[in-house]
């Protein structure tokens, strides 16, 4: 029985049951005969819908959690490369954008699910149908190039996302390891301490792998949205922490520039960008959601909470550190245990996200192998590739170095496009044929070429990076903490 659409009567108003990808035939029979294992098979009736999907609650909790990572730590940072005033500003212009842009995206694929009687259509088959409907011949004869791309940036996304978690795991809980012998009760002493080293960074990244490859055979989004709220919990408990700490005693904000050089605009622009990393769960969430209709409302709503945060976080910290502000502002703050316990909390924080960002490169990969394999076999090639692709993100994380600002280059190119670029370009293509009208194509026009000038800046500022690595304050076998 195929999955139920609902099709309101007002024009353009139409809710589906999404998915991530639209596998091929054989591969939907599979589902439908294993519903066990996957989470994504066609319900046989209306109360197992309803067992499957997600409410509009537990989508606004996957929404934030998609969002809120480690780049929040590193805004403060941003203010000052764009000065105490264009920052925040352009910090709320780019969230509006990014929440308009995941909207768009929203839009397009409710619309080619109407057009093409399908009930789920994912990002990589909305651009293929784009593509086709373009009056562009040579667009419409390369129409699954489309498909492929976005498939590929999804996957070096997502799975690069995981890889810097592995790292930023390990370095976190090696500091505290390390700074524990020198951690103090008062917390109103600032003093520098001298770690005592432990064991090899790499050593801790593969500790965590047993974790990570038990997180990653939860294949429900149900089940994910616990793990999503345990993370929000406790990322949410250490950025009051923070706060209440920046908050406190903040010196006279005239002495800071209002609007930075614009030569180190281009790094605040690049951070930025990257802290709202959700494009890649947009569509599996509102595909999963009960009443899809509602997914508007949890998305804004979520975009709105994580836009304030940030902007919170980086002009607080800014004004209370002022030039003296470090890479992470937890390098900022006093080593007590207090706010030893913030590295702590992010740390369980990441390790709830990581299954959240490995879902998306795993549903588009998974079914894609198991359309081709005996339905036999097909749990234990489920089981085994989740496996091989954790590993996989381990082993990068442990073998290339300065691996965090090598996927920060790949993501500047792939979140960009797919953030920023992508989507207003489809609903040119999407919509055109209807009627649209000009100021919406200025508008969706001006968006691309931003996203155009992100993709610029971004692979900038990750090249500058790379080749300012060797300043970095984390080194293989000790946490150097700068107080």
């Amino acid at each position: 029985m195929p999955v139920t659409k609902s099709v309101e009567s007002a024009p353009g108003t139409v809710a589906h049951k999404l998915d991530l990808m639209s596998p091929p035939e054989n591969a939907k029979k599979l589902q439908n005969k294993d519903a066990i294992f996957l989470d994504r098979s066609p319900s046989d009736s209306l109360c197992s819908e309803k067992t499957e999907s997600i409410t509009w609650f537990q989508a606004l909790v996957h929404l934030v959690k998609g969002n809120m990572g480690t780049g929040i730590l590193g805004l403060p940072l941003a203010m000052k490369n764009a000065g105490l005033l264009l920052g925040p500003l352009s910090l709320l212009a780019m969230g509006a954008i990014a929440c308009h842009c995941m909207h768009i995206l929203v839009r397009c694929a409710q619309r080619f699910c109407c057009r093409l009687n399908k009930p789920f259509m994912d990002y990589g088959d909305t651009v293929l149908h784009g593509l086709e409907a373009s009056p562009s011949t040579w667009l419409r004869s390369h129409a699954q190039w489309g498909r492929h791309i976005v498939s590929f940036f999804l996957i070096v996304t997502q799975l690069g996302f995981c890889c810097v978690y592995i790292v930023f795991l390990a370095d976190n809980l090696k500091q505290v390891v390390e700074a524990v012998n020198g951690t103090t009760n008062n917390c109103h002493r600032n003093e520098t301490i001298m770690p005592t080293p432990t064991m090899d960074s790499r050593l801790y990244m593969l500790a965590f792998l047993p974790v990570l490859v038990l997180l990653v055979l939860v294949r429900n989004l149900r089940v994910l949205a616990i793990f999503s709220m345990l993370a929000n919990i406790s990322m949410l408990v250490s950025l009051v922490i923070i706060a209440q700490y920046i908050a406190q005693g903040i010196p006279e904000p005239s002495r800071l520039p209002l609007v930075a050089s614009w030569k180190t605009y281009p790094l605040f622009f690049g951070t930025a960008i990257f802290s709202f990393e959700s494009i890649g769960v947009v569509l599996p969430l509102e595909n999963k959601m009960k009443d899809a209709r509602r997914f508007p409302a949890a998305l804004y709503l979520g975009m709105s909470i994580i836009t304030a945060l940030y902007v919170s976080i980086g002009v607080l910290g800014y004004l209370q550190f002022g030039d003296d502000i470090k890479a992470s502002i937890t390098l900022n703050l006093p080593n007590c245990w207090l706010y030893q316990s913030v590295n702590l909390l992010y740390l369980v924080g990441i390790l709830c996200t990581y299954a959240l960002q490995f879902y998306v490169p795993a549903e588009i990969i998974i079914p894609f192998i198991l359309s081709r394999v005996s339905m036999r076999w097909a749990l234990t090639v489920d089981l085994s590739i989740r496996l091989a692709m954790v590993c996989l993100t381990c082993v990068l994380a442990i073998l290339i170095p300065c691996l965090d600002l090598v996927i920060s280059l790949v993501g500047s190119v792939s979140s960009s496009a797919l953030a920023l670029i992508i989507p207003p370009l489809l609903e040119i293509l999407t919509f055109y044929p209807e009627g649209l009208s000009p100021l919406t194509i200025v508008k969706d026009t001006l968006i691309s070429i931003l996203g155009f000038v992100g993709f610029v800046v971004g692979t900038y500022q990750a090249l500058h990076e790379l080749m300012q690595s060797r300043h970095s304050l984390t080194f293989p076998n000790s946490t150097i903490f700068i107080q």
